[in-house]
């Protein structure tokens, strides 16, 4: 089962300078469902398809169970990447979420061909607040590809859902 989202691709923006892209780690899986319909318009409106797609993988998610953090992991991951791509990449052009036998698979594409940094990377990163998104990102997926292409990047996630 997924959940996939796209809008046409915008037109580069000439402050996002081109940078070398990095390998892309997705995956197809045959047989899976795809269901579309427009770009979520904030993190939260994200959250909430993962969080019906997991709803489908654990049954109820209220109350307190052994996989709730599996559950708040999938959601911090989704909240940063989202809130990323408006934040720091001209805008959310992507948005997708599947379940397959690995986890759950996370795909966000936004309008800027930067790579995200982090915060020791950053020049601007004394004088600035933040910069702790993609460090969790990084932390709670099992993988993350970043792909640039020339109308802006997309970022793949997995989440593991043991």
């Amino acid at each position: 089962m997924s959940i996939d989202h796209e809008v046409p691709e915008p037109k580069p923006r000439p402050q996002d300078a081109p940078t070398e892209a990095h390998p892309a780690a997705s995956r197809q899986t045959e047989g899976t469902a795809c269901a579309k319909s427009s770009v979520p318009r904030d993190p939260a409106a994200a959250r909430a398809e993962v969080i019906k797609l997991l709803t489908t993988h654990f049954g109820h998610l209220e109350g307190e169970a052994a996989d709730d953090v599996v559950v708040a992991d999938a959601l911090l991951v989704t909240s940063e990447l989202v809130t990323n791509a408006f934040r720091h990449g001209g805008g959310l052009t992507r948005f997708s979420a599947e379940l397959t036998d690995e986890g759950l698979h996370i795909a966000v594409g936004d309008a800027s061909t930067r790579t995200p940094v982090l915060p020791e990377d950053d020049a601007e990163g004394a004088s600035r607040v933040g910069g702790y998104g993609w460090p969790l990102v990084r932390r709670l997926a099992a993988r993350v590809s970043v792909t640039c292409h020339n109308a802006g990047k997309d970022i793949t996630a997995l989440v593991t859902l043991t």
